[in-house]
């Protein structure tokens, strides 16, 4: 099924963790609920490492659950395009990926395929 929307309190909390975090990258990875069209939550995997230029997760502490479709991950320097490190995590890990920039509002988040093209999102409640 296609990731239509993210739920309004999921982009509040990946906004105030990114703020929280900042000036480090924050990261985390998206789920899907009763809706499976639409993201509702962040699952943060033991032995996170947030850094000023990266973030980086041990693959291998993901719960096998067929909910998570994808990642999401901050960008301190404020631009919402993907790295190359950013598109080799997108094809490896989920469908969906978002990246917010500095300073982490609504008008600073895209969204991304697997493939690294822009996907647009719908914010609902």
């Amino acid at each position: 099924m296609k990731i239509r929307a993210i739920e309004r309190g999921c982009l509040e909390t990946i906004k105030q963790a990114s703020k929280e975090l900042h000036p480090n990258e924050f990261l985390a990875m998206l789920s899907v609920g009763k809706r499976k069209d639409v993201i509702s939550e962040i699952v943060l995997l033991p032995q996170m490492v947030y850094g000023k230029r990266h973030a980086t997760f041990n693959i291998y502490m993901a719960p096998y659950d067929r909910s998570i479709v994808g990642t999401v991950h901050s960008h301190p320097s404020g631009n919402a395009l993907p790295s190359e490190g950013d598109l080799f995590t997108f094809q490896k890990h989920g469908r969906i990926h978002i990246i917010i920039a500095y300073p982490y509002e609504d008008d600073t988040w895209k969204a991304y395929d697997y493939n690294g093209n822009e996907i647009s999102l719908e914010i609902v409640e």
